[in-house]
């Protein structure tokens, strides 16, 4: 369920006591700290035009409902990209009544910068030092009472996988909004200063902007105000030239910008970030105390997995073992699936359909789709793409991507990209969607497009449900790979031939080590259930009626006629039935449609055995069949999304690549698949 950001918060304000968001870095657990607050009934919400999300729920603390907003993880508030943007509307268009800055025990310093910027504005805001246990094995001591009365907010340790410290966090968050109601919402006063003549300035230019505070600028404080005018914020900038004197005082901001200039010999904003930098520095030196410590498991996962001696080896390695992983546990789970089905749900459907619409045409029909289309997406749709959004899941919380961007650094700028872009290229093994928008991180158009054009030959988990339902579980699992293989050509292929025709270089890689951490089974299985859910629940719908679809075309004898166009390509050169040609089409719509189609035409056509569909096609027809579903046009979903992020020119250019590919490679593996004796 999707919502506008601001109607998703003021909705949940209307049935909760009080409402929190959270905020912090990347990577400091606040997502985990949501998910263990309030399970799984989250809501996502986005600003129109935003594509970013925020998640919006509730959880309970004793007599109190308390609404929590997890904003989007970023490194400052200065609406300088997307992510940024999001996640500051959402605390000053949603009004929550306390921020909770998420601080990272093992790098204080680093999230300092944004709490007391979060001070700065004048919000209210208390403080959770997370990842206290990590710290500790690191040899980091923080005296929690000192930074507590340094920053002049309650600071609360805890450790938010086992949910050590989070009731008595949202009890200090709680006791705050209530003094702030009680005091008329007053807001509370930073204790952050800078230099002196920075503060001199501050306050000069807070007194002129008093007026305009809760007036024409809302949300933040006099001193917040004057901060992010000296700091160059556009949307505040534009909101005081508005006003009544919003003139006069933008020319007042000037000139004591150009006194910093003058006195410091860089421009003010740049001087402000430094001093707020210095300020998170010194407050953290004050705080923490170092011991020399052991080098951890965690640390020496890091070193071997980013060097390239081992690294690569390592990598190989898992690779192989999300394949062996996916097949032995999708294979159980399909085989499961398809007997409990077989045994107690179909008998009972079969008895209901003949029972209301009798023997005929119209009974056949609707076998086709609760019966038969729901047998396949149980056969192959959810086993496979469940199985690997748990391994994605592991392998995201588990820190083990983000080395793999350094490992890959240098091969990724073969491709003029770097070694960030691994990331959404993994996640497209996920979903091609948000692996696209995840592109947003490239800093250039030319990044974005070859990235975006490279992820939509990754095997996503739909793909990838085909290629193991298809091939792996039933020809065995050496066609499986071989189709990987031919993938992974194919985009090394790609990458190279665009960038060598696209003019222009990628960028140097700056990109935050983060540690490896075990990841925590509730924590993967919620992320898991929240991407499964939306597989569900716009999937199944899809099987049945595109089964009805077929069904109703099938039992009409249209089907032939539908097929006769499609045999030229089908038969004559990727010899396959030209049956296939026609599910191929239909998975336009997600693509593992395409399989589960032709195991419910199987099915009705020969039968429950059909279900292997080594009785419809041969082994290296199925192989073709795969390699061609996993190359040619990505699915509507995708499509949309290239539309968006890169222009429909642009998506319409890798449309006709992906097809042009795939007839080529389907047809050409056809006849070399006969010439060695296999096809």
């Amino acid at each position: 369920m999707a919502l506008s950001c601001c109607s998703a918060v003021h909705e949940l304000r209307g049935h909760a006591d009080f409402v929190f968001a959270l905020a912090g870095n990347p990577n400091v657990g606040k997502s985990s700290m949501f998910n263990t607050l309030t399970g799984t009934g989250a809501v996502t919400a986005n600003y129109p035009g935003k594509t970013v999300e925020i998640n919006v729920a509730s959880t309970r603390l004793a007599e109190l409902t308390i609404g929590l907003v997890d904003l989007p993880g970023t490194y400052a508030l200065g609406a300088v990209s997307e992510d940024q943007w999001v996640a500051r509307q959402g605390i000053l268009d949603g009004g929550p009544d306390v921020v909770i800055a998420i601080l990272d025990a093992t790098n204080l310093a680093r999230n300092l910068y944004m709490l007391l910027q979060l001070q700065d504005m004048g919000l209210p805001v208390v403080a959770a030092l997370n990842l206290v246990d990590e710290a500790r094995k690191k040899g980091i001591e923080t005296d929690v009472a000192r930074l507590s009365m340094l920053l002049g907010v309650p600071v609360i340790p805890t450790v938010a996988t086992r949910g050590e410290g989070l009731e008595t966090l949202l009890s200090a968050a709680v006791s705050a909004a209530r003094a702030l109601r009680a005091d008329g919402g007053a807001r509370p006063g930073s204790r952050a200063r800078y230099g002196q003549d920075i503060e001199q300035v501050v306050a000069e230019i807070a007194h002129r902007a008093q007026p305009l505070v809760g007036v024409a600028v809302p949300a933040v404080t006099a001193r917040g105000l004057a901060l992010l005018l000296l700091e160059n914020d556009q949307q505040f900038g534009e909101l005081v030239r508005a006003a009544a004197g919003g003139p006069e005082l933008l020319a007042r901001v000037g000139q004591a910008a150009e006194r910093i200039k003058a006195a410091h010999g860089e421009e003010a904003a740049l001087r402000l970030i430094r001093e707020r930098h210095g300020l998170a520095g010194s407050i953290a030196d004050e705080v923490q105390v170092r011991g020399s410590g052991r080098e951890l498991l965690s640390q020496r996962l890091w070193r071997l997995t980013t060097s390239p001696v081992t690294g690569i080896p390592i990598l190989l390695l898992t690779l192989a073992a999300t394949f062996a992983f996916l097949f032995v546990v999708g294979n159980l789970l399909s085989q499961l699936f398809g007997m409990a089905w077989q045994a107690g749900v179909s008998p009972v459907l079969q008895w209901v359909i003949h029972a209301v619409a009798g023997n005929g045409v119209v009974a056949r029909i609707l076998t086709w789709g609760p019966d038969a289309g729901i047998q396949a997406a149980l056969a192959v749709g959810i086993p496979y793409v469940l199985t690997f959004y748990f391994l994605l899941a592991f392998l995201e919380d588990s820190g083990y991507l983000n080395s793999v961007a350094f490992l890959t650094d240098r091969l990724m700028h073969k491709f003029g990209l770097h070694g960030r872009s691994i990331i959404p290229l993994v996640a497209g093994a996920g979903c091609n969607v948000p692996a696209i928008i995840g592109t947003r991180v490239l800093t250039t158009m030319r990044e974005r497009v070859i990235a975006s054009t490279l992820i939509v030959l990754v095997p996503c988990s739909a793909r990838t449900a085909v290629i193991v339902g298809a091939l792996a579980s039933l020809v065995g699992w050496q066609w499986g790979v071989a189709v990987f293989l031919l993938s992974g050509l194919l985009i090394l292929a790609s990458g190279a031939g665009l960038n060598a025709l696209m003019p222009g270089q990628s960028s140097g890689l700056v990109m935050e080590m983060f540690p490896f951490r075990m990841p925590s089974l509730r924590t993967i299985t919620i992320k898991t259930w929240f991407r499964f859910k939306d597989f569900i629940f716009f999937a199944l719908p899809i099987v049945l009626a595109g089964s009805l679809v077929l069904g109703t075309l099938y039992e009409t004898g249209w089907i032939w006629k539908l097929t006769g166009p499609l045999a030229p390509v089908m038969e004559g050169w990727l010899g396959l039935p030209a049956v296939a040609g026609l599910t191929l089409i239909f998975a336009v719509l997600r693509k593992e449609l395409a399989l589960q189609l032709l195991v419910t035409l199987a099915l009705v056509r020969y039968g429950p055995r059909a279900t292997n569909l080594l009785s419809f096609m041969a082994p290296p027809q199925l192989f073709v069949y795969a390699l061609v579903n996993t190359i040619y046009i990505p699915c509507i979903a995708t499509i949309a999304a290239l539309g968006r992020e890169l222009g429909w020119k642009r998506a319409t250019a890798i449309m006709v690549f992906t097809v042009v590919l795939a007839l080529a490679v389907g047809g050409g593996a056809r006849f070399v698949l006969h010439a060695v004796g296999l096809g």
